[in-house]
């Protein structure tokens, strides 16, 4: 049994620009508009999921897939700087934002650690491992990074290191424990189906 999973990046929003944790807000006009463009671009799946975040369901809908949100793929919980830009916590606690990104295993923030999240992301990864034919995803960023992680076996600390552009298309096929890597196509890119 062979499992196909695409891993589907949001498209931007006013708080990503600004390097806002998420603060749930909505998909900017362009940002919406890119992702309409790509409709019909993507493999059938027999299973469509999307992280529970308001992009990444506006970016489903907008590219016109009827998801289901599930929490295995949820984005990194930061906790109390949800909604804070970078800058002002790392103005306000550079010892926190500095650990954070250096330990994977650190969550000053009071949410969720990058340990944690790989730990979470690889549980959701077996279950697809389980299921036949292709799932389409449309995830946050961090959860390909933790993907990437997991199926590289590369250290936590490479996290930070994973660049994922809005609206790409990773891929990974196999099945649980043997999974291979096609990483960052551009939506615009893929081929009509």
């Amino acid at each position: 049994m062979t499992s196909r999973v695409t891993l589907i990046s949001p498209a931007t929003t006013p708080s990503l620009r600004r390097a806002r944790f998420d603060d749930g807000d909505s998909l900017d006009d362009g940002a919406a508009a890119q992702a309409a463009a790509a409709a019909g671009r993507l493999p059938a799946a027999g299973r469509v999921l999307v992280s529970p975040t308001v992009r990444c369901r506006e970016t489903a809908s907008a590219l016109g897939l009827g998801a289901s949100a599930e929490p295995g793929p949820a984005g990194l919980d930061v906790g109390r700087w949800r909604g804070r830009t970078l800058e002002e916590v790392g103005a306000a606690e550079p010892e926190a934002v500095a650990r954070w990104l250096a330990d994977p295993g650190a969550a000053p923030h009071g949410g969720e650690s990058v340990r944690d999240l790989c730990e979470r992301v690889a549980r959701w990864l077996e279950t697809c491992g389980r299921a036949d034919g292709r799932t389409v995803a449309v995830v946050e960023p961090e959860v390909v990074r933790a993907v990437v992680v997991n199926l590289l076996g590369a250290p936590g600390s490479s996290f930070w290191r994973i660049d994922v552009p809005p609206l790409t298309a990773s891929e990974i096929t196999g099945r649980s424990g043997r999974w291979n890597l096609r990483l960052g196509q551009a939506l615009g890119t893929l081929p009509a189906r």
